[in-house]
């Protein structure tokens, strides 16, 4: 521990405390997240690069050409940036990509969320959000002082009953869930928004890149980008870098740079990201052989894991093991580790007290022989009566 000169108040010394005790000197010494460091021979599954791309030679190319013929950034808001700037130029691109009118860049997938949501409500706006949604989405929603109504996962008719209840709004989902995996009714969700008069926003992060004619994404895939309000996505999953993106399909679009106040009071992104953006847009749209691969690895390893018993949810890429309490989590975490097995363990205050799970996130470097292996060991794990799984 730093010995400082002064010390905190007592009420601030308490907070520390207890966040001390409670996530970082635990009973196992570190954050129940923190295991073994994986080798280059283990099977890696915690990363979000789904479609491997993070080092490809082409957006590794430009990122230095780009640095090296940089000029002077923009250090202030994008507010600021003239009609002609490249990253205009990008969001136009984006926006044919994926179906919608217009789109802006935003400094992170949190940004985008937090940004369409505090812009978008005024207090006392109904938000309608599914269960699962990404915790940007309940920010956002609770920065505007909204009535947040939560409905249980992927359940249409609690949605409409709290709709008929409280009256029109907002409602939230992701397309794919980012803890287990499963995957949104999007046409059914979609309807009730346009019966009900409700406004529809739709996380694509974990779907963008993936899904949809050249990785568009799901909206793109069953139609429905011109019926949706609102898509937001995070570029640091299939696109493997550090943006977020908010489409819409109306005049609302222009408004969010000078509403959002993660924009207004955060400087842009930098000039050399632009063109490195550009590059991985070109690589995600002639990525179908890797897209092609990643559904046949993740449906071989659902498939299995269900076949051995396992009680696996996911519909998609992302495949989470539901582990219970903590000391389980640790032991089950701990023998896939060894095992040379490695998944993000995902505990509180990410998930509910004693409602751990352990996600594989499946990306196309994978074989299919890691495939197997990861199936024999929970196999394994399945008839250890030491352990237990949800």
């Amino acid at each position: 521990m730093f010995n400082y000169p002064k010390s905190l108040p007592e009420f601030i010394e308490s907070r520390i405390d207890f966040l001390m005790k409670d996530l970082i000197n635990t009973d196992y010494g570190k954050n129940l997240v923190v295991g073994i460091t994986p080798t280059l021979e283990d099977i890696v599954m915690q990363s979000n690069d789904y479609l491997d791309i993070s080092e490809h030679i082409d957006i590794r190319e430009q990122l230095i050409k780009s640095l090296q013929h940089k000029k002077n950034d923009m250090f202030m808001s994008s507010i600021f940036l003239h009609d002609d700037n490249h990253k205009h130029i990008l969001e136009d691109e984006i926006s044919k990509y994926t179906g919608f009118s217009n789109s802006f860049i935003s400094q992170s997938g949190w940004s985008a969320n937090v940004s369409l949501l505090q812009a978008l409500c005024v207090p006392e706006t109904n938000v309608y959000i599914d269960f699962f949604a990404h915790m940007s989405m309940w920010e956002g929603a609770r920065y505007s002082h909204a009535n947040i109504h939560p409905f249980m996962h992927n359940n249409c008719n609690h949605l409409k009953k709290l709709i008929q209840r409280h009256g029109p709004g907002i409602i939230v989902v992701d397309s794919v869930y980012s803890t287990i995996g499963t995957v949104a009714p999007l046409e059914d969700i979609v309807a009730i928004a346009h019966e009900y008069n409700c406004v529809s926003v739709v996380d694509e992060s974990h779907s963008l890149g993936i899904y949809g004619q050249n990785g568009a994404g799901i909206l793109n895939e069953l139609g429905l980008s011109e019926k949706v309000d609102f898509m937001t996505a995070s570029l640091a999953k299939a696109f493997a870098y550090r943006a977020g993106i908010i489409c819409t399909n109306s005049d609302f679009g222009h408004c969010i740079p000078y509403a959002a106040f993660s924009n207004i009071f955060s400087s842009t992104m930098m000039t050399h990201e632009i063109p490195a953006l550009k590059a991985t847009l070109d690589v995600i749209r002639n990525a179908d052989d890797r897209r092609e691969k990643l559904f046949a690895l993740s449906k071989k390893l659902r498939l299995g894991l269900k076949e051995i018993g396992l009680d696996i949810r996911s519909q998609s890429h992302i495949v989470s093991l539901e582990t219970g309490d903590e000391f389980n989590t640790k032991k089950i975490r701990t023998i896939l580790e060894e095992q040379g097995i490695f998944g993000s363990v995902f505990c509180r205050p990410a998930t509910p007290k004693n409602k751990n799970i352990i996600r594989f996130s499946i990306n196309s470097s994978l074989s299919f022989e890691d495939v197997d292996k990861i199936i024999i060991v929970c196999d394994s794990l399945l008839k250890d009566s030491s352990v237990y799984f949800k």
